[in-house]
């Protein structure tokens, strides 16, 4: 699903029917949990504060009666454009904003007005992102469910930074990336991700979480995926997918397996255009669905569609999005999928060249989907559902079926219960001191050691080193974390930064500055951007720390993307965390400074340079430990 934040203007013109009131017009506001009280939930919730029973998360377990009653009776009320509305989820970012603030008003609207079934969530301060669902779901007659792209933590949705002091605005647990967990080989650290990761998502109000990503990135051109994959090897992907799967469930959020039926293996962005897969079904069986059948045997809530095109399946270029062979005959028939299925964001480009809204809306329900994801005009998208069904393009059954299972998912996930939740209790889970540590013992896990011959790792204190730290201009707060702390282990150092526009005079004076006898410590820090397909140092910077490698020891540790090291063929010390954050950042540090053992091993393979379970081991030797 798309990261990238939908602009304000276009938000607004993309939700507003063409007759709405003005931008400002007042929304109505009932008393506080009024609209809520209209849909009494079930009773068949666990003690854990607006979490589900994690037996009821499990699509193969059967409702049971009386909450099936609550299904049945909503489905009655509601009217057949409701019905429809209750397919589609609509996107929300987590800033505080005014009743009458346009975007914001626009939402509420969808929600007052065309009854539409969910929210997904953007970024946005926990606190806010809280109050925000709040205010929505005490005005929506039927429950809103909730999601969010947890990959694999709430820290996701952080509060930004603010300048020039670059204070955080405040922020989730930021958990490291799924390839970082990879690299620990440990299904009891992605077990515990993913019960942090469901505790902090109930506590916001999200229940249904768009984790974990299932996709084998076996391709190192890969340009989307990358490092929101557990790796190349599909059984250890499916084995912590698996795992993953029941920590989120066993905190009572759905998890959501994602992009199926696969997009490890594609070298195009689908927020730019349709990638194809080339494989056939041979290797989709022994590749591409193995994390999805395990993940659907643990019990997970939902599958989220991929744009691509698998001519394997169908002959031609059609998303699988859209393709019933894939959705509903592959998926459903063959794989024994009972949940609730998701599209990926149709806003993407994957989907957006070729097929209209209205177009891709009928076509994705027709496919087998029960979730319309950020359909770009709502009362649009609900219009095409309409007309199909009135001239036969689709069945009134399709569409039925699709709605029960919706609000199935909503008494499923406790949503009907817990409409609205404790903005005190959010502050006693959301970041929690215990969170953050879990995320500093998965992040020392992760650090993986891939080259070092001349053993310059652990750094041993004294004498100068240097730490150059490369990231994109705007990214302001990458390798702040690591230099501050290997600064702290090592008694000193100086600390550079390199951008995407330095320039090659201050490159050559850089490098003039650096003699033998100084050590380099160069951290990467460039991730995939979805829409933007920048996943490499720029061409002058890469050639600049391959030269002074050639002369000076130089240690590059690589946060992000892990495949940069083919830009450093010089290089003959180097290690990756698989991920980004303060936590791997400073296990980094505190690797390269000895303070902690290396233990991580490759969940990739980055032919000639290394191979997939690569890794050097080290003990701590360093007397300084972390404050």
């Amino acid at each position: 699903m798309s990261r990238i934040a939908t602009s304000r203007a276009a938000l607004v013109l993309a939700l507003l029917p063409a007759a709405c009131a003005p931008a400002h017009t007042a929304v109505p506001e009932p008393p506080i949990g009024q609209a809520a009280a209209r849909s009494p939930g079930p009773t068949t919730t666990s003690g854990r504060p607006g979490g589900a029973n994690a037996s009821l998360l499990d699509p193969r377990r059967d409702l049971p009666v009386a909450d099936q009653r609550w299904v049945d009776s909503t489905y009655a009320r509601l009217t057949p454009r409701e019905r429809i509305g209750q397919l589609i989820m609509v996107w929300l970012l987590g800033d505080y904003s005014a009743a009458d603030e346009p975007a914001f008003a626009a939402v509420t609207r969808l929600v007052t007005h065309d009854k539409v079934g969910g929210i997904v969530m953007s970024l946005g301060s926990p606190g806010e992102v809280a109050a925000k669902l709040n205010y929505l779901q005490a005005r929506a007659e039927v429950p809103l469910l909730v999601g969010a792209d947890l990959e694999p933590g709430l820290g996701r949705l952080e509060g930004g930074v603010f300048l020039p002091s670059l204070m955080s605005g405040g922020t989730a647990t930021v958990l490291p990336s799924n390839m970082a967990i990879g690299a620990t080989g440990s299904p009891a650290l992605a077990r515990r991700a993913g019960q942090i990761t469901g505790q902090e998502a109930i506590a916001t109000g999200i229940r249904l979480v768009f984790a974990p990503v299932v996709d084998v990135n076996d391709n190192p051109r890969n340009p989307v995926i990358n490092v929101r994959s557990f790796g190349e090897d599909p059984e250890q992907v499916a084995r912590l997918a698996e795992a993953f799967v029941d920590g989120v469930q066993g905190a009572g959020a759905g998890a959501t397996l994602k992009h199926f039926p696969g997009h490890g293996d594609t070298d195009t962005d689908s927020h730019l255009a349709l990638p194809i897969v080339r494989s056939d079904l041979a290797r989709l069986r022994q590749v591409e669905l193995v994390p999805f059948r395990r993940g659907i045997d643990a019990g997970a809530t939902a599958v989220m569609t991929a744009h691509i095109a698998l001519p394997a399946i169908g002959g031609d270029s059609t998303p699988a999005t859209l393709r019933r062979a894939i959705m509903t005959d592959l998926l459903r028939d063959s794989l024994h999928f009972r949940g609730l299925t998701v599209t990926d964001a149709l806003t993407m480009q994957g989907i957006g060249k070729g097929y209209t809204n209205e177009v891709a809306v009928v076509e994705a329900l027709n496919a087998g989907s029960d979730i319309l994801l950020m359909p770009t005009d709502v009362p649009g998208a609900i219009d095409a559902v309409e007309r199909a069904l009135a001239n036969g393009t689709l069945t009134a059954s399709r569409v039925e079926t699709a709605v029960r299972r919706v609000l199935e998912w909503k008494v499923r996930t406790g949503t009907t219960r817990h409409p609205i939740v404790s903005l005190d209790s959010l502050r006693q889970v959301v970041g929690s001191a215990a969170h953050w540590a879990a995320a500093d013992s998965i992040a020392s896990a992760a650090v993986t050691l891939l080259r070092d011959s001349p053993q310059r790792v652990p750094l041993t204190r004294g004498g100068r080193v240097t730490i150059a730290t490369y990231a994109p201009e705007a990214d302001l707060t990458a390798g702040r974390a690591f230099g501050a702390e290997l600064q702290r282990l090592l008694g000193g150092a100086r600390i550079i930064r390199l951008t995407p526009e330095t320039s090659p005079t201050t490159l050559a004076r850089l490098a003039a500055s650096l003699g033998a006898e100084d050590r380099l410590v160069v951290t990467t820090h460039v991730r995939t951007i979805e829409g933007a397909g920048r996943t490499a140092v720029a061409p002058g910077v890469a050639a600049w720390v391959d030269s002074v490698a050639r002369r000076v020891p130089t240690v590059v540790a690589a946060h992000g993307n892990p495949y940069v090291l083919n830009q450093f063929p010089a290089v003959t010390s180097y290690l990756a965390t698989f991920g980004r954050g303060d936590a791997l950042e400073r296990a980094a540090a505190r690797a390269i400074a000895g303070v902690i053992p290396i233990s991580g091993r490759a969940p990739i393979s980055l032919p000639g340079y290394f191979a997939r379970g690569d890794g050097l081991s080290r003990t701590a030797t360093a007397t300084v430990r972390p404050e």
